[in-house]
């Protein structure tokens, strides 16, 4: 993939439309100090999603718009192109070449273009992941990042280092499930919360539902038979709109076949669609066998190869083989020759052995006489000799214990002496090792001081994290309670407004007129009109009962409208309360002592007042948990108020409703109070969620200030710093301990050497008068062996001429025993000579049999190979032709594919032509229905009490023929009698099936929920710990690889003998480990990169950088000014470097260097033509001739 061209217009300095082209392998761009060069880099890193102002030098982003100049107005938009070609299909698309736009408008509206199409920045991202390339990628480097990537400022190492790798995507997914299992943990926690709220009102409800369903079954019962009744009396009118009904099935059959034809050619393109799919897909798999034919044509020709090699090698084995075994033949015939040689040398050594024998027998003979007589006069020599010897022993002893005696006296003295001084120097280390005690002291105090305060602070750390726990402990189950209680209030809410939008327990005419937008808009019923407190909603819901299903209409106008809608559309009764007719009504005032008027607890819209005091008109609330209450609720009643209507006495339990003439009451249903001011009660629903909402924020927030107290408790942990000052006084004590016994040692010292120097001066007087006595016996035992040394010379005479004899005849048997022994020697060796040629020349003949078998074995091996190349040549040829056969049919498929695309279209123009036909068959069933509608308003005057009584409308009935087996008078007895049941049946809930089935459903779904997110728990933990193996894999061998190649390039431009090496601080955990680099050019030994010069660094970062280009080399490099550091030297090294890998990818260098721009093959000079304004100048270097330029030092 190469970058082709560079389209500018309006971006930063660029006002007017600027094209750059890179045609070559090496791009420069240069200009004066200002005149925008560096925004050209700006705009490639803009383009590629770049989202942080502060990278292109920008305080906002709008700044890269053309801000204008002097003669020039601010641009409107700015717009930077960049276009790839897409030649090796490295970007996974279709197109050989690739444009991406960015457009950003002053208007603050941006957008981002692939081919000229709209997209998303991730569309983008995604496109060119793991190329290389993006806005922060190592691909554009500043010499301000050469800084950062050498000092690791925002881990601008490890960040290059994972994009090469790869690394980035499997932590950006780590970080993803990790966000996820927390909020998955989160969720399990709420549904656990959840469900254990919704099993105790499911109980409840159960016992309801299940009496509400077998009052539901009767009722459906009685229907059943009601409508078999009322069929008897439907026969009758089936004639009269036959005819409308039979052209009305002939249009909708006609619809029908239409939308037959619609749906079997959306089927027919559905399977066209699959069919391109298939054909897609087989296009796909087409592109896949010619390339692994490709690969296995590949594989015989390696194959082939091998096999070649291994024949040449086979072949050279057996060449070897024929030399060893010619050279064998050779070698084994001399040794045949030289064994005859040493057989006839040996016969002839032995003779000679034989006759040194007898030479040295005799010989032996002589020395053995002259021994004899030599022995007899060294007798008495030897007693001369003996006495003189014993003399000399006694001297030399006297001697020896005089020296010895004298060595001790001196070694005595020198012991006391030096015995002396050390006791000096140990009595003045005393003094020193005292004073060290003393300072010691008080340095353990100072620690025991320390660690005094240390255990305080802990202690109260302990305890300030003991009480936070709690505290947060205590919130937490806070947040829970709260939790549970929002979910019930949302709950609440949701039931009451499902309620309330699908008038759950109102007959079919309120829901049809509540429908009717226009009238329904000023007539409310009463229920939602009224609203009352929780404590007396059910007491003032049980007396209005009667009431509750009634509109309140303005006049009655409003009511004879709404009752005409009813009639036409035969959909049942409705009652209605004139609001005009209250108008001048004024409750009468009844008191009682023990009661309190039900009007005054009602909350209601003053317009609406005067009708609910009517409703409520002489009624009183009574609590009959008081004695007055009681007294007032058994006592009789007086006729009063209006119409001679006396009071009402509403119990305030709702147990009771108390009439002049009458007593009803009993049991208060689960869903009693529901009904009354439903509206009213959402918005109060709705405030207290919100209240609960920002109470639960509050605890959120309060919980999250325990948290961060605890960590920050948890961190201020002083354990480390206490051990270490307890190990410190450990280390005081056990040196105050050890100048202790020190200064015992001493004292010890001194006082064994006073006694060991009053020991020593006896000692020496003791031995000084043993020295004398010595002296005077030595002078007596000289003079004895002076005497007998003038005896022992006269008898010596004799005894050397005989001496001289025995040393002749000695030295003749020496000598001739000397030549036997040389003489059995060479025996010997003629011996071993020919004893090493015998076995050589066994040896050499296995080894010729073996060479010669290996010999054979080889030419067969050849003969085998040579058969293979042939089979592998053949092999070879019939998968060329397959070859050419599969793209053949590769070709014809893509044909096949483009056909069947545009047989997709013509089909889909069919179908839209069958969709305008079938509107209009739609139309005219519409106008027939219409006819039929009024013909069947006749008829519905009959189903009138199946409406008012079961809801249904009579057309639900009409085309039931009556059974034949029924009898009229049969079924009307057996209606009444279910009538009867019905009536008699007593109180249900009418909601408790659909709100036990609705909490049912709640509940299994939640459940069904808990064991989701315990799975999906489990697959996020897999997931990361699979996701952390394969990033560490795969960091681990990219480190490596970047690692070798670091030290290659690092010594290119440096030299062989320099040190650099790449390593990791935690290899233990490398995905967070730091990047050490480690730099030692031309012999020196810095401890910090900081510490190298500037050329140096940007050398340094050149060969990290060229190291991860080899692990995975970009399609371009941009280089922004990164040689400005370097000498003339390094310079021409940084030039060989980038022309070396130029050759993979292609390099943009801006630079004000001039040896770099002499470098280059294309160069783009930057300037500004007007003020404000840049422009660019191409010039092409590689038409002309280039002189490398040499710099000399110095």
């Amino acid at each position: 993939m190469r970058l082709k061209t560079l389209e500018l217009k309006g971006f930063k300095s660029f006002a007017n439309e600027t094209v750059i082209h890179f045609n070559s392998d090496v791009t420069g761009v240069v200009g004066p100090n200002g005149s925008g060069k560096s925004n050209v880099v700006d705009a490639v890193r803009w383009v590629l999603g770049e989202q942080k102002s502060k990278e292109l030098r920008l305080d906002k982003m709008a700044s890269v718009i053309f801000n204008g100049t002097k003669k020039r107005k601010a641009g409107q938009i700015a717009q930077v192109s960049l276009t790839f070609e897409n030649s090796k299909n490295i970007l996974p698309t279709e197109y050989q070449t690739v444009t991406i736009s960015r457009l950003l408008y002053r208007s603050g509206e941006s957008e981002y273009r692939l081919n000229g199409v709209s997209c998303r920045l991730k569309d983008i991202t995604s496109l060119f992941l793991d190329t290389g390339i993006g806005a922060d990628s190592y691909a554009i480097i500043a010499l301000n990042m050469v800084e950062d990537l050498l000092s690791d400022r925002e881990q601008a190492r490890r960040r290059m280092f994972e994009q090469a790798a790869g690394v980035s995507k499997y932590k950006a997914r780590k970080h993803e499930t990790k966000l996820k299992l927390d909020a998955t943990v989160a969720d399990l926690d709420r549904v656990e919360d959840l469900l254990y709220e919704i099993e105790d009102q499911l109980k409840k409800l159960e016992k309801q539902a299940l009496r509400t369903q077998k009052f539901y079954e009767l009722k459906t019962e009685y229907k059943d038979r009601s409508i078999e009744l009322a069929t008897f009396n439907l026969v009758r009118h089936r004639k009269a709109y036959k005819e409308l009904e039979k052209q009305i099935h002939q249009e909708e059959d006609n619809y029908r076949s239409t939308e037959a034809k619609a749906r079997q050619m959306e089927a027919e393109i559905e399977a066209l669609h699959k069919m391109h799919i298939d054909k897609e897909s087989s296009l796909s798999e087409h592109q896949k066998e010619v390339n692994q034919l490709t690969g296995r044509i590949r594989g015989k020709e390696n194959e082939k190869n091998m096999q070649a090699q291994k024949l040449s090698f086979i072949e050279q084995d057996a060449q070897r083989l024929n030399d060893l075994i010619l050279r064998a033949g050779e070698t084994m015939r001399r040794l045949e020759s030289e064994i005859e040689g040493y057989q006839s040398d040996l016969n002839q050594e032995k003779q000679q052995e034989a006759e040194l024998s007898e030479d040295v027998a005799q010989a032996l003979a002589q020395l053995e006489e002259a021994r004899k007589n030599h022995n007899l006069l060294k007798g008495n020599l030897d007693d001369f000799v003996r006495e003189q010897q014993s003399i000399e022993r006694v001297i030399v002893d006297l001697e020896k214990q005089k020296a010895v005696q004298q060595n001790q006296i001196e070694n005595l003295r020198r012991d006391v002496e030096r015995t002396m001084a050390d006791v000096a120097t140990r009595r003045s280390e005393m003094v020193d090792l005292e004073a060290k005690i003393t300072e010691f002291n008080k340095s353990a105090q100072g620690f025991q001081e320390q660690i005094g305060k240390l255990e305080a602070i802990e202690e109260k750390r302990r305890k300030d994290i003991g009480s936070t726990e709690q505290e947060i402990e205590v919130q937490t189950k806070k947040l829970a309670e709260h939790n549970r209680r929002l979910d019930a209030k949302r709950n609440e809410f949701k039931l009451t407004k499902s309620m309330v939008e699908s008038l759950e327990g109102f007959p079919e005419s309120i829901k049809f007129l509540s429908q009717q937008k226009d009238w329904a808009q000023n007539c409310p019923l009463l229920s939602d009109l009224i609203y009352v407190r929780e404590e007396y909603r059910v007491i003032i819901e049980n007396y209005l009962e009667p009431y509750l299903n009634y509109y309140v209409v303005p006049n009655a106008d409003a009511a004879v409208q709404a009752i005409q809608l009813l009639g036409r559309t035969q959909k049942g009764r409705a009652n209605f309360f004139l609001l005009d007719a209250f108008a001048q009504y004024e409750a009468p005032l009844l008191m009682l002592p023990a009661g309190q008027q039900a009007i005054d607890l009602v909350e209601v819209d003053p317009q609406y007042r005067p009708l609910v005091a009517y409703l409520l008109e002489n009624v009183l609330i009574v609590d009959d948990t008081t004695a007055a209450g009681k007294e007032l609720l058994a006592a009789p009643i007086s006729s009063g108020g209006s119409e001679n209507r006396g009071p009402v006495l509403l119990s305030q339990s709702g147990a009771f409703v108390r009439r002049r003439f009458s007593l009803s009451g009993g049991s208060v249903g689960l869903f009693e109070g529901k009904k009354i001011g439903r509206k009213k009660n959402l918005e109060i629903l709705d405030t207290d969620i919100q209240k609960l909402e920002s109470a639960e924020s509050a605890l959120n927030s309060k919980l999250a200030t325990l948290q961060t107290h605890l960590q920050s408790l948890k961190k201020a942990d002083q354990t480390d710093v206490l051990t270490r000052e307890r190990e410190a006084l450990g280390q005081v004590q056990s040196q105050m301990a050890a100048l202790r016994a020190r200064i015992e040692n001493i004292a010890t010292f001194v006082q064994n050497f006073d006694a060991k120097a009053a020991e020593s001066g006896e000692l020496i007087t003791q031995l000084e008068a043993s020295n004398v006595s010595i002296e005077k016996q030595l002078k007596e035992k000289q003079a004895a062996a002076t005497a007998l040394r003038q005896r022992l010379e006269s008898a010596d005479g004799s005894f050397r001429e005989v001496a001289e004899l025995l040393s002749k005849n000695s030295h003749d048997y020496n000598q001739k025993n000397i030549e036997f022994i040389r003489q059995q020697n060479k025996v010997n060796t003629f011996q071993q000579e020919l004893s090493f040629r015998e076995k050589s020349l066994a040896e050499l003949r296995s080894q010729t049999q073996q060479n010669q078998a290996t010999k054979t074995k080889n030419e067969s091996e050849i003969e085998f190979i040579r058969s293979e190349i042939v089979r592998l040549e053949g092999e070879l040829t019939a998968g060329y032709a397959e070859k050419k056969a599969q793209e053949a049919t590769l070709s014809e498929a893509e044909q096949t594919y483009f056909k069947a695309r545009n047989e997709i279209h013509e089909r889909e123009n069919i179908l839209r032509e069958l969709y305008r036909k079938q509107q209009d068959l739609q139309g005219s069933i519409n106008r027939l229905k219409d006819k039929f509608s009024d013909v069947k308003f006749e008829i519905t005057a009959i189903g009138e009490r199946l409406r008012a009584e079961f809801g249904i409308s009579v057309n639900e009935v009409i085309d039931k023929e009556p059974d034949p087996k029924q009898n009229q008078e049969s079924l009307e007895r057996e209606v009444n009698n279910l009538k009867r049941r019905l009536d008699t049946y007593g109180e249900i809930n009418p909601l408790a099936i659909e709100a036990y089935n609705e909490i049912k459903e709640r509940y299994d779904s939640i459940a069904n929920q808990r064991d989701d997110i315990l799975q999906a728990k489990e697959n996020l933990l897999q997931t990361m710990k699979e996701i952390e193996e394969t990033a560490t894999q795969r960091f681990l061998e990219s480190f490596e690889q970047v690692r070798e190649n670091f030290v290659r390039v690092f010594r290119t431009l440096f030299t062989e003998e320099d040190t650099a090496d790449l390593i990791l601080s935690t290899p233990e955990n490398p995905l967070e480990s730091d990047i050490n680099i480690v730099a030692r050019p031309k012999g020196k030994r810095p401890q910090t990169i900081a510490q190298l010069s500037g050329g140096e660094k940007t050398l340094t970062a050149t060969a990290l950088l060229f190291a991860l280009y080899l692990l995975k080399p970009a399609p371009f490099c941009i280089f922004d000014e990164v040689d400005a550091p370097l000498d003339d030297a390094n310079i021409e090294k940084f030039n060989r470097i980038i022309r070396q890998f130029s050759k993979e990818s292609q390099f943009i260098v801006v630079t004000h260097n001039k040896a770099t721009m002499a470098a280059v093959d294309t160069i783009y000079g930057v300037y500004m033509p007007e003020q404000g304004v840049s422009a660019v100048a191409p010039v092409d270097f590689r038409q002309l001739d280039h002189e490398a330029m040499v710099f000399e030092a110095g």
